[in-house]
């Protein structure tokens, strides 16, 4: 992944794109521990390279198993190889449909060859233990609604307006969305990696095209642990069902904001330690914002960004991350107004109380 990291900095476009969806593809195979091999590596290096096409990477992959093929293979090595491909394949074409029909054939493009019903729906009721809820499982959708469940739920998001929602809102109703798909689980196999590149493809048609692909590559099992999280409860034990931790990931992705994220906070027994940074950097930066609104309630968004050394439009989307979230109001005009710190609040995992 180092080369690839090479290709990014080296800044040549062609190269730099197809060096991110690599990232993605190869990262996205740790949702299920897998890990591609070096033949992989060095193959997706020639087609980032230009010197084969990645129809060529598919085709040599093929053999490279064909000539020496792996018995009782525990490590899986030869689907994350192939799924790499396939996904990269994928997301490097300019197409999508949004329908049930889509989220199909994407199950079946990527696993066909590996797994026996790829592209189908199971027929089967499934239970998964998950580390992040000690062992517990999400309770999936039963196999006899699996389709008109699907269908339903597509339907639904057909039928919903982004018209006049903020981009926090946007973000939120997206993070329930795409839960409830994964949820209902409509695949034996393979279900996080597909609902990743379904997803992907989603936001591109809603014309988020320049997301953050160190998400997927470096924090795909974040992903799936917030997935989970976000469709477990278990209120006997005081338990909830959160999407808070898929919302970070979320703002990461098609904000660049930098909310930390750690699995580790996600289980269900956590407990934060004193030496646990429970703020996000994201919040720390909208609290250093808050503290110059409060010793200066004219303060422009000018003086903010010469302060904290960023761009203008940066500084802007701060106060207006503050201003969505009712934490502060504009009285009067831009010129001759001042901000009002509204009331006591919190915001995400950082707390902002008025002195």
């Amino acid at each position: 992944m180092d080369n690839f990291e090479e290709y990014l900095r080296q800044g040549e476009p062609n190269k730099a794109e197809k060096a991110k969806v690599w990232k993605i593809a190869i990262g996205l195979q740790q949702v299920d521990g897998l890990k591609p091999s070096e033949y992989l590596i060095e193959t997706a290096r020639q087609n980032i390279e230009g010197d084969i096409t990645i129809e060529e990477v598919k085709q040599r992959i093929d053999s490279y198993y064909k000539q020496q093929p792996v018995i009782n293979d525990e490590t899986r090595t030869e689907e994350a190889d192939k799924v790499s491909a396939r996904i990269t394949e994928i997301l490097s074409e300019k197409t999508f449909t949004f329908s049930p029909a889509e989220y199909l054939t994407l199950h079946r493009r990527l696993f066909h060859g590996i797994y026996s019903h790829a592209g189908k729906i199971r027929d089967y009721n499934i239970t998964n233990q998950e580390w992040v809820l000690n062992g517990e499982t999400v309770l999936y959708a039963s196999a006899e609604g699996l389709k008109a469940t699907l269908e339903y739920d597509f339907q639904q998001e057909k039928a919903f307006s982004y018209i006049g929602l903020n981009q926090q809102e946007i973000i939120e109703h997206i993070a329930q969305f795409i839960s409830y798909l994964w949820q209902i689980h409509i695949f034996g196999e393979g279900n996080t990696r597909t609902t990743a590149i379904f997803l992907i493809k989603y936001l591109r048609k809603l014309g988020f095209s320049e997301v953050n692909n160190n998400m997927f590559a470096e924090h795909s099992w974040y992903f799936r642990n917030a997935l989970v999280r976000a469709n477990y409860e278990d209120l006997s034990k005081s338990i909830h069902k959160t999407d808070k931790y898929l919302i970070r990931f979320l703002l990461n992705l098609l904000h660049h904001e930098n909310h930390l994220l750690k699995n580790r906070e996600m289980h269900v027994y956590y407990v934060p330690s004193a030496n646990d940074t429970v703020k996000t950097q994201n919040d720390t930066v909208n609290d250093t914002v808050l503290r110059f609104i409060k010793q200066n309630n004219k303060i422009t968004a000018n003086e903010i960004s010469e302060r904290l050394n960023m761009s203008l439009s940066t500084a802007k989307r701060k106060i207006k991350e503050l201003k969505e979230k009712g934490i502060i109001e504009r009285i009067g005009s831009d010129k001759t107004g001042y901000w009002k710190i509204i009331e006591c609040f919190e915001m995400s995992n950082a707390s902002y109380t008025q002195p």
